[in-house]
């Protein structure tokens, strides 16, 4: 039988719980997430159960009971558990891969196919990536199990560029490219890029370079589609400051303290006007020197085996 929770005060829905109890962990700058993702990360259940255990009144956040969805909760700052048991948050980790194309941005495949997470060894920790490539694409993913700030980085509110080299069949117009700035409605609204620019010109096809600041489904390619340009390659080379760089296709290698610390300024709102898009700033953000990129590629990872394609959102 499981011990009734520790006191029958609530917490309101989309409230945020009082911090009297301080946790274990490091400040990760008050980021906050929604408490059945966070029981969810921690291994209790799949995201359903976690919410079935909400209901049902079994958790506590800083020992007040929450019976009803949509409270965040600060990971860093409060306690948080379930019929009276601490849930243990596990250590934050942070990756960047280089995705092979044939690798889905997906934890669970029915069909068995290969996922991006495969491409890590078996680890305490449950990783997923931040934001999506589909199958077709490769280049730049930051994956973790940090759920507070892949929220801030993935979410279109937050307007994080992000930057493709993209391979054409044919070679665009400034017509075509102011078009893709101007932007075209297709069924889940409009979609358009911050910023497009031509590259080079061989063989008469085209390599350009688009920042997306939101994302829809393979946005790119239904976009230039649309022009009548095929999509030959698409490779994503930065997220917010985090850039590339030389790290080979299917590698990874951990974030280095000065790119975590300058990304979670980044998903904060500490950004620098300079960066090619210029969405706006968050209100109360403070103003920061430009982000930059993130250097050498050490401490790389084994590389994963190739794999069947899949369904999957992305550019």
């Amino acid at each position: 039988m499981p011990r009734p929770p520790q006191s029958s005060k609530q917490v309101r829905p989309g409230a945020v719980a009082s911090r009297g109890e301080q946790t274990d962990g490091g400040d990760d700058g008050g980021a906050q997430v929604r408490l059945q993702r966070l029981l969810a990360m921690a291994g209790v259940g799949s995201r359903r159960h976690c919410e079935e255990f909400i209901l049902a009144g079994r958790v506590t956040v800083d020992r007040q009971t929450v019976s009803e969805l949509g409270v965040r909760v600060d990971p860093a700052r409060q306690v948080v558990r379930l019929d009276g048991e601490r849930i243990a948050t596990e250590r934050q980790v942070y990756y960047i891969l280089n995705k092979p194309i044939g690798f889905l941005c997906t934890n669970a495949d029915p069909a068995g196919r290969s996922r991006v997470i495969d491409l890590f060894p078996k680890m305490r920790e449950r990783l997923f990536t931040v934001g999506r490539l589909d199958e077709h694409s490769q280049g730049l993913l930051l994956v973790t199990n940090d759920g507070a700030l892949a929220h801030q980085l993935a979410h279109p509110r937050f307007r994080v560029p992000k930057v493709y080299r993209v391979q054409v069949v044919g070679v665009p117009n400034r017509e075509l490219l102011d078009k893709l700035r101007s932007g075209m409605y297709f069924a889940e609204g409009k979609f358009q890029v911050e910023g497009v620019k031509l590259v080079r010109v061989k063989a008469g096809n085209a390599q350009l370079e688009l920042v997306l600041t939101e994302g829809q489904n393979r946005e790119i390619r239904r976009l230039l589609a649309r022009l009548g340009h095929k999509v030959l390659r698409l490779e994503r080379i930065a997220l917010g400051p985090l850039k590339l760089g030389p790290l080979v296709v299917g590698e990874y290698r951990a974030l280095t303290p000065a790119e975590l610390q300058e990304l979670r300024r980044f998903a904060a709102g500490e950004r620098g006007a300079a960066r090619r898009g210029k969405p706006p700033r968050r209100k109360g953000a403070a103003r920061a020197r430009p982000a930059r990129g993130s250097g050498s590629a050490a401490g790389k990872g084994p590389s994963g085996p190739g794999a069947a394609g899949g369904r999957g959102r992305g550019r």
